[in-house]
């Protein structure tokens, strides 16, 4: 390659990523967009009006986004009491969320408590089964969560947080004997 091909080179691999920087920025700007619409329309529709249990979920559940977890608290409970009517497997995303937004203010015991709840209305939900592992790993319950994330791996095999996580705290508990 000659030294005058060189700068339309570079210019070339410039223009290229500026427009692949571009196309993802503008990719991003469109899913919040839509995000933020959607979080807009659920708000102005509960302040109106009673909504369903999806409603009050999907709100929340974008409040669990933006880590707003007293207010995604709020409307999850809001959902469970709207709930009555749903199949069990829909009120274990809910019991799920909840102990979700428990689990990250550090309220490990009501967390745990709906993360079962989740798991007795589901019992093959693996995201709540190893979330309720999460929370007995970090109480320091580590036999408990070792149980769990086997559970886990009964409904999930290939699950690679639940096998990862078991054969480390297995290396644990056999070093602390």
């Amino acid at each position: 390659m000659n030294n005058e091909m060189l700068p339309v080179v570079y210019l070339s691999g410039i223009v290229v990523f500026l427009t692949g920087l571009t196309i993802f920025i503008l990719f991003q700007i469109i899913k919040t967009r839509r995000i933020e619409t959607r979080f807009s329309k659920l708000q102005d529709k509960l302040q109106k009006e009673q909504g369903t249990a999806q409603d009050y979920y999907e709100l929340g559940s974008l409040y669990l986004d933006k880590k707003l977890f007293v207010q995604a608290i709020k409307l999850l409970e809001k959902a469970l009491k709207a709930s009555k009517k749903v199949e069990p497997q829909n009120q274990a995303l809910i019991y799920n969320a909840l102990g979700y937004a428990y689990f990250s203010q550090e309220q490990l015991d009501v967390a745990i408590r709906h993360y079962k709840d989740a798991i007795k209305l589901y019992p093959e939900y693996a995201i709540a089964l190893n979330n309720l592992a999460n929370a007995y790993e970090k109480k320091q319950m580590i036999n408990q969560a070792v149980e769990t994330y086997e559970q886990t791996l009964k409904y999930e095999p290939n699950n690679k947080v639940a096998k990862a996580r078991s054969e480390a705290l297995r290396k644990r508990l056999v070093e602390s004997k």
